[in-house]
């Protein structure tokens, strides 16, 4: 085992830690300060000048012309000062650790204390970069080396270590040009932001030395960030404990890339571009990858121009770097990242890798979607209160990973705790949904579904395929995914349906309940904010409502949608031309689209073909018989103060009305009998009904008695 460092001095801490290697290695320094002073002040006739340094004698230029200068060739160097440990010097006079105190145990590894021995590891510095480091610290540290060193700089006002002074003190000759290019701004001293060289007018000798303040409180054990990143780090999301597999393809896929990816970390300084297809799955498996590394992580989303700090900050920690997010001009921030080349750095983004952002190309790898795991993700994340619902059937619908997954269940325990019972499937969803951030509000109307199955009144035929487009697009994953039934060709894992019947048959309020079965909002598209009379312009707002789909759980319905899925016809102008490009867009979009899609149109045959083809489900709503008419009324009266004993089928086989106008009816009627103060009556129904004829353009049918 190699002697430990130099003794410290006496007011040094006494906890071993890396103040005390820092103090160690300036007391060694400080011997070299003194022999060089010494060895200056033998022949100097101004060293007893109390003046020395602010003006030169004549004595004093005298001696500059007559002796050979510190740093003349032939000159001769103070001699070598032998440290505590016998540390040697290597052939140019340079110890080989700085101030000649070894910092490494027998096994080679630095003591554990010693940040400037595991900088010097980390970063590649030379001996003689480290004795540079060391030297420009010195003054910032321990005070007694200022008046030491406007002594050697031959001017008290210069308290600084100069390049001329440190390369004396390193018993390296000025004229050595390896030795200078140690101070160049490409070394890895000034390259790595470890050591700045101020005042660049000056002659190369006599410029001043400085090491960052935050490079400093590091040395002496300050872990706190550089204060020019205050704002911009943000703690990366913890990966939640990975629990059993389940067995799914996707689960597989997740651990395997997770194990892939922390092994190459494991074998040093990596840079990776992590392309992702919702937002937060690139950030999820990055963290997941960097916990099984065993590696510490600065993350941040914005760095601007303080790329230079951030990589030094993650360098003084022997951290990686965690950018999610590129920005929209990404080439000066990739390039800048690439180019530390020890340094980890993971970057994720939605955008393919363009080669033209940097000449160094990342590992460019494809995120996995979702937590690995499924339900059992969830379970972790809720811990004992999973245990009262069914997890794995509320949770299908949400495509939601990482982070996502653990403040969903902190906000379900907080809506819980506000309620004063225990954590539901309703708070789950409702936590679920306010994780799915849209931008879909500028081009949609939101609708927060109030309703459910017992408002639907339809035949069995269309109920029950309704209650199958909300199983596919809960099991699609496992179908299209672990099964292999995609069919491929970049196709997407969406579910499409098509709500086919006149209008107020109901084909919006189904829309609405498959939503609320399914715990996610409805987005119900406005026209208006799509269809442009400029040619392109309403692709490009469909590809923005289809994006936003995308990357948000939510349904999205297409009201009238023969407006933009209508046939193509035969092309006999321009206008004909460009109403086929954008119906062939649509068909192109939908098939890649991943998310829920419901149409309606009280025309089907005014729905493209090609649109039919690539739909799940195509559900007719047919006008109601008298026996649902019935129906309706008794619904639309369920919560309504009435008479007793009111009876509404009469109306119902009268009036051929759908469910929509006979909602319109029911509404008619209670705002009669509020206006008397009263109950609804028979009369009111009647009167509604009427009006909705008369609203229709349809002869009213005769009064009947009661």
């Amino acid at each position: 085992m190699a002697a430990p460092p130099a003794a410290a001095d006496p007011g040094a801490p006494a906890d071993g830690g890396p103040a005390l290697a820092l103090l160690d290695r300036l007391a060694a320094l400080r011997e070299r300060v003194t022999v060089l002073v010494e060895h200056r002040s033998a022949g100097d006739p101004t060293a007893g000048d109390p003046l020395r340094g602010l003006y030169l004698s004549d004595e004093a230029v005298r001696h500059l012309l007559h002796h050979p200068a510190p740093t003349d060739p032939d000159a001769a160097p103070p001699p070598p000062v032998p440290d505590a440990t016998g540390t040697p010097y290597d052939a140019d006079g340079v110890p080989d650790t700085a101030a000649g105190a070894s910092p490494f145990d027998a096994d080679g590894a630095p003591y554990a204390g010693d940040r400037l021995a595991w900088l010097a590891l980390r970063a590649g510095l030379t001996g003689l970069d480290t004795a540079l480091l060391l030297i420009a610290l010195a003054p910032d540290v321990d005070r007694r080396f200022e008046p030491l060193y406007g002594y050697l700089n031959d001017d008290v006002s210069r308290r600084r270590a100069t390049a001329g002074l440190a390369l004396d003190l390193c018993a390296v000759p000025a004229h050595d040009t390896a030795a200078r290019a140690r101070l160049h701004a490409s070394a890895p001293l000034r390259a790595l932001g470890l050591l700045e060289v101020e005042e660049p007018e000056r002659p190369f000798l006599s410029r001043p030395l400085r090491v960052p303040d935050r490079l400093a409180g590091h040395l002496l054990g300050d872990d706190t960030p550089d204060a020019a990143l205050s704002g911009l780090l943000r703690p990366l999301p913890e990966p939640l404990p990975e629990p059993p597999s389940d067995g799914t393809a996707a689960d597989l896929a997740a651990r395997d890339f997770t194990h892939r990816l922390s092994a190459l970390l494991r074998g040093g300084p990596l840079t990776v571009y992590l392309r992702e297809e919702r937002e937060g799955d690139g950030l999820a498996a990055a963290s997941a990858a960097l916990a099984a590394a065993g590696l510490d992580a600065l993350c941040c989303a914005e760095p601007g121009d303080r790329v230079p700090e951030l990589l030094r900050e993650a360098r003084l920690g022997g951290r990686a770097v965690v950018v999610p997010g590129l920005p929209g001009k990404a080439g000066p921030l990739v390039r800048a990242l690439t180019a530390a080349d020890d340094v980890t750095v993971l970057m994720t983004g939605a955008r393919p890798y363009d080669p033209d952002w940097s000449p160094v190309d990342p590992l460019v790898l494809d995120a996995p979607g979702r937590g690995a795991g499924g339900a059992a993700v969830w379970r972790a994340a809720l811990g004992a209160d999973a245990d009262g619902f069914d997890v794995a059937g509320t949770i299908a619908p949400y495509r939601l990973g990482g982070d996502r997954v653990r403040r969903t269940a902190r906000a379900a325990r907080a809506l819980a705790a506000f309620d004063g019972g225990p954590v539901t499937a309703a708070h789950l969803r409702l936590a679920a949904r306010r994780q799915s951030a849209s931008g879909l509000e500028s081009h949609a109307r939101r609708i927060r579904p109030a309703v459910d199955w017992r408002d639907l009144v339809l035949p069995e035929a269309p109920l029950t395929q309704l209650r199958e487009l909300a199983l596919r697009a809960r099991h699609r994953d496992r179908v299209l995914g672990d099964w292999r039934l995609s069919a491929g060709g970049g196709r997407g894992r969406g579910v499409l349906g098509l709500f086919a019947g006149e209008s107020g048959t109901g084909k919006t309020l189904s829309a609405e309940v498959v939503a609320a079965d399914l715990g996610l909002d409805l987005y119900v598209v406005q026209l208006s904010s799509v269809v442009d009379k400029y040619v392109g312009e309403t692709e490009k707002n469909l590809e923005r409502i289809f994006t936003e789909a995308d990357r948000t759980d939510a349904v999205l319905l297409f009201d009238e949608a023969d407006a933009v899925f209508g046939k193509r016809s035969e092309v006999k102008d321009s206008h004909d031309r460009y109403a086929n490009m954008e119906s062939a867009y649509l068909l192109q979009r939908l098939e890649s689209f991943d998310g829920i899609a419901l149409l309606t149109t009280n025309l089907r045959a005014n729905i493209d073909e090609a649109f039919t083809r690539r739909l799940d489900l195509v559900v007719d709503f047919p006008f109601p018989d008298a026996g649902q008419r019935l129906a309706l009324w008794r619904h639309g009266l369920a919560h309504v103060p009435s008479d007793d004993g009111i009876d509404p089928a009469p109306l119902a086989d009268e009036f051929e009305l759908a469910g929509g106008s006979i909602r319109s009816a029911v509404v008619t009627a209670a705002y009669l009998a509020a206006g008397r103060g009263d109950v609804v009556t028979a009369p009111d129904l009647l009167e509604g009904a009427r009006r909705e004829y008369r609203k229709a353009g349809r002869l009213v049918p005769g009064e009947h008695g009661w």
